[in-house]
């Protein structure tokens, strides 16, 4: 079974996305890998949840203080990975990242759970904490100054765009033969190949 060959990469990913969507065995099919490098050049990886999509590029959101958003800024150039192991499908993306607009970013933030929104306040992402009380007591702290209303998007708080230039589905196939296309972006066109398993 070979994967078809769409004009386009994102009407494969779009296919391929909504199905893992519709896949009761997969818990969270918005969960990619990203890969940034830090100013010394090291790699480094953690899962994020995909947040939003279009042919523009792939969103996610972070604390603007964390080690990923230093790293963005020494190096916007990324790598993301979708492994859909019930589906036996993978998808893997390189780009470079660009800020999303206050809008989109408040949009996105005042569609969270407001427990998820006063997070954001608390949390001093990836700096170190001395107890789980002084987590709790930072929560605590903004749970009380936003007790009604809305709450505003902390200004250390948005998201990044991941805009490609190389996608590529990788289908399982029997005796690691497995199909592999890619889509390259070149001449602001994209150009499709398949590669050896």
């Amino acid at each position: 079974m070979a994967i078809p060959v769409a004009a386009s990469p994102f009407e494969l990913f779009e296919s391929w996305y909504n199905e893992a969507l519709g896949c009761k065995a997969i818990e969270e099919p918005t969960a990619m890998t990203l890969a940034t490098v830090d100013a010394e050049g090291r790699p480094d990886a953690r899962i994020v949840l995909l947040k939003g999509w279009d042919t523009d590029g792939f969103v996610f959101y972070t604390n603007m203080h964390s080690i990923k958003a230093h790293q963005l800024e020494a190096n916007p150039h990324v790598a993301m990975c979708f492994h859909w192991m019930p589906l036996e499908k993978q998808i893997r993306i390189q780009g470079q990242v660009t800020p999303v607009s206050d809008k989109e970013a408040d949009e996105y933030f005042h569609s969270r759970p407001r427990q998820s929104q006063l997070g954001a306040w608390a949390s001093r992402q990836s700096e170190v904490l001395p107890s789980r009380f002084a987590l709790e007591k930072r929560l605590a702290k903004y749970t009380v100054k936003y007790p009604l209303g809305t709450i505003p998007r902390p200004p250390f708080w948005s998201g990044y765009r991941v805009h490609p230039d190389r996608i590529e589905f990788w289908l399982k196939q029997p005796f690691r033969l497995h199909d592999r296309l890619e889509y390259r972006l070149e001449d602001s066109e994209w150009r499709s190949q398949r590669l050896y398993p």
